[in-house]
Order: C-alpha cells, then structure tokens, then sequence
C-alpha cells in the first residue's frame, strides 16, 4: 500500500491519482471530510473529471447525518484493501486525517471505552465554560496530542480527555503503540514545500472554494451545523456569518487561518516521522520517475 500524505492543500490528490494510473490501481481516502456527500467544495473531495482519471473509494460515501467512527473506518477501509489486493498488487492510499491513516497501516489501540461520569463531566464543561475549557485541560494534560489535534473538534477533545483521566497516561502515548500487524507492507510518500508557499496555496485555495460556490454549499448544510460532520474548517465560520456574529469578509479570513493551523498541526505530526520519502511541490516527471524507481526498489525489499 502507497500512503501519499502532506499538509492541507499540498496536492496530495494530483500525486495519488498518477501513481494509481502508473500502477494500474485504485485509490482509497483516508481524509475524514471527504467521506461526506455534500460537501464537495469546503473539502476540496476530487473532482468529477479526477475520479474518472482512476477509481476512488471512500469519497461522498456518507450522509452528513451519518455518525461515522475511526473505528467503522479501519474495518470498512481494511476490508476493502483486502479486496482490492486480490486483482492489485498495489493500493494507494491518500488523505491528511493523520489518525485515520494510522489505524489503516497500524491498527487502533485497545483503549478504554467511554465512561459515562467522565463524560457527563465534561459535557458540563463544554456547555458551561466552553470548548475553550476543554482546549486548556488537554493542553495541561497532553500537550504532545494537543499540538496535533482538531482542537475545534470537541469529539476528539471528549475522547482524549475521557481516556487520560482513566488511565492516567498521556493519550499521545497510548495512541503511538502499534497494536495490530497487518499482512501488507506500506510505503509512506509525502510532498513538502516552504512554509511560506503552503500557506500562499492555503490562502488561494480558500479563494477559488469562495469563487466555486462555497457560501452557497455551506448555505445548503446549515440545517446540519450541529453534526459532527459539519463541525470543521470551512463551514464552522461561514455558519457564524450565517448567525450575524461575523460578517463575510472575516469569515473568509478565518477559514484561512484555521485551515493554515491544521496544516501546521499536519506539519508536525508528520515531522515526526522517519518513513515518509519526500517529493518536493511542483515535482517534474524526472522526480516522479524517480519516486516509482524508489517504490520499486522498497518493494523487492
């Protein structure tokens, strides 16, 4: 399995969809966003003209109203390799959803369910003093994770929390040992560029969502804002100015910085990494030449 990873906006889609047609293979998405129809433009999901360029799975598979576990994902995601191996010697993998990518080559871990006090305490927080409150006790109690987390996501924040308390162990501890062995080898494939030059495609992209329809998408979806689904970068601000608390040139402005504070938080899960072969952004065919050599050599390993 070929796993191509990088920041938000890197261009992670252009880069799988050529390996999976040099491969003659399929491609299946690790990015938890793009697993829900409807949100096509604030998710940057593969255009129609790119998923007829080779054959995707896990894009728009999931109503916005579906709750939808890393859990499910990893027994969906894992039967479905298992399947596409039988014709395919070779699977690529694509998304930034760091977690999602690690259950599908690593395995979850076996971490404690739930429980229930925990959860009614902190649900008290939440609605009480706010995600902000929740942000600070993860921060104290787990920086390493905090440093990598969707910390507008209060699901994942409830989690971490929850598990922490019961255990008394960091969760960024208990999330980085590897549980399960999985019958296929992976390479990890990633494009970086300069800071400065992300962010700039960051900000652009941002632009050309806007200019595609993305108010109007957004518009369409806010009946659901309270969902899971509908709780991340892109849609979050533009319900604000929906509800008159933002107007719209400063919605715009946060969802570029929101979306260049997780490509950071990508940034440094990654960094810490010492399997990831790097491409650098606007790659030739030379270097693409290159990187299959490469795969080919890891794979007679």
């Amino acid at each position: 399995m070929i796993s191509v990873v990088g920041p938000t906006g890197i261009g992670k889609t252009r880069l799988a969809i050529d390996l999976a047609k040099h491969f003659n293979t399929e491609i299946i998405s690790c990015d938890s966003r793009q697993f829900f129809r409807g949100m096509e433009i604030g998710t940057a999901a593969p255009s129609a003209e790119e998923l007829a360029e080779a054959p995707h799975h896990f894009i728009g598979n999931l109503s916005v109203q579906e709750y939808y576990s890393i859990g499910q994902y990893e027994e969906d995601a894992l039967k479905k390799l298992h399947e596409l191996f039988e014709n395919h010697d070779t699977v690529i993998l694509v998304g930034g959803s760091m977690m999602y990518e690690k259950a599908l080559i690593e395995g979850l871990n076996d971490l404690p369910e739930a429980d229930e006090e925990n959860q009614k305490k902190l649900h008290a927080i939440l609605e009480n003093e706010g995600i902000e409150k929740l942000q600070e006790i993860l921060k104290e109690l787990d920086p390493e994770y905090f440093a990598v987390v969707d910390f507008h996501n209060h699901r994942r924040l409830l989690r971490a929390i929850d598990v922490i308390w019961q255990t008394n162990k960091k969760y960024s501890q208990q999330i980085a040992v590897s549980q399960d062995s999985r019958d296929f080898n992976s390479i990890r494939i990633g494009i970086e560029a300069p800071r400065e030059e992300l962010y700039d495609r960051i900000n652009r992209r941002v632009d050309i969502m806007m200019e595609k329809g993305l108010l109007e998408e957004a518009k369409g979806l806010e009946e659901f804002k309270d969902l899971t689904a509908l709780k991340t970068v892109g849609y979050s601000e533009l319900f604000k100015y929906f509800d008159g608390e933002w107007d719209l040139d400063f919605a715009v402005s946060e969802i570029k910085k929101n979306s260049r504070r997780y490509a950071k938080r990508q940034l440094t899960w990654y960094r810490k990494a010492d399997d990831i072969h790097y491409l650098q952004l606007g790659y030739s065919q030379e270097d693409f030449d290159g990187l299959v050599e490469y795969i080919d050599e890891k794979t007679l390993l």
